[in-house]
């Protein structure tokens, strides 16, 4: 189920900061039940993409020693657990709402087509990837909206997630052809190292853009009552260059994306940013 990738479901809870209900006891145990939610659903995708790759799996150097292709749990045991999986987790989002729901089953489809076909197909697999990041957010808007105070996703908020995401997955495909080579990835040998370089340094200077756009936007700074919000975009700056640092360090054999979790300035700086933004919505008011 790895357990250890469920830390992407936090953009589950992005929404109930940025809507000003993170003190909400009731709206927060909501977020939490679908960042939950989505969690035993990236489990049983999980699950069953191993089921479908037990084969390819057994001939790599590492992925030999998953449960699945190592023969600790049989093909049927797995896919039986994956679809219980699935069941319980679409429970889970139909208790929590329609808009949970359809976002769920949005990115169940996304996932399935992912593992048949397209993630083997180049930069069209980023974009899969990217969709389901996209898919977290709406979901964790539809989660936490209620009567009085509706939440619906944002231009912004969707396009800052979209870009990362974008940022984030071409940065892992090229680290993958630095130091696994073409073996690690179906679609790898299709990618050209200086292409993604070009798509690397546009969507890094997009996504700052985006945010910064998002924090100097009058609606933003209405809603939030504070002119303050541009003060967190050094560090979306620093986390986005700590990112690319990581990807290009051929020495790194784990993931870019499992990197940053043990990358202590990386964890640093993003600590910071999420008690900045705390502190300046919730606690700073425009000057006079």
């Amino acid at each position: 189920m790895r357990p250890k990738q469920w830390f992407k479901n936090v953009f589950v809870l992005a929404p109930i900061v940025f809507a000003k209900n993170l003190f909400h006891a009731e709206v927060l145990l909501r977020a939490l039940a679908a960042f939950f939610v989505f969690s035993l659903l990236a489990g049983a995708i999980y699950t069953l993409n191993d089921v479908v790759d037990v084969e390819a799996d057994r001939n790599h150097p590492t992925k030999c020693k998953r449960p699945i292709a190592a023969g600790i749990v049989s093909e049927k045991q797995a896919t039986s657990f994956g679809v219980a999986l699935v069941l319980l987790s679409l429970a889970g989002a139909w208790a929590l709402g329609l808009g949970v729901l359809l976002a769920a089953l949005a990115y169940l489809v996304n996932n399935i087509a992912y593992t048949f076909r397209i993630k083997h197909v180049p930069y069209v697999d980023v974009g899969s990837i990217a969709t389901g990041f996209v898919l977290r957010v709406v979901a964790g808007c539809y989660a936490v909206s209620t009567v009085e105070n509706p939440v619906r996703p944002s231009f912004y908020l969707l396009a800052c997630t979209a870009l990362l995401a974008l940022y984030l997955g071409f940065g892992k495909r090229r680290h993958e052809l630095k130091v696994h080579e073409s073996k690690a990835r179906a679609a790898l040998d299709d990618y050209d190292p200086k292409t993604l370089d070009r798509l690397l340094m546009v969507l890094a200077v997009m996504s700052v853009g985006t945010y910064v756009a998002y924090t100097l936007d009058p609606a933003t700074m209405a809603f939030f009552h504070t002119t303050y919000l541009w003060a967190t975009t050094p560090f979306v700056v620093v986390g986005i260059g700590l990112f690319l640092s990581i990807a290009r360090d051929e020495s790194k054999l784990d993931s870019p994306t499992d990197e940053i979790l043990k990358n202590v300035p990386f964890m640093l700086n993003l600590i910071f940013y999420a008690i900045t933004v705390v502190v300046i919505v919730y606690k700073l008011r425009p000057s006079a």
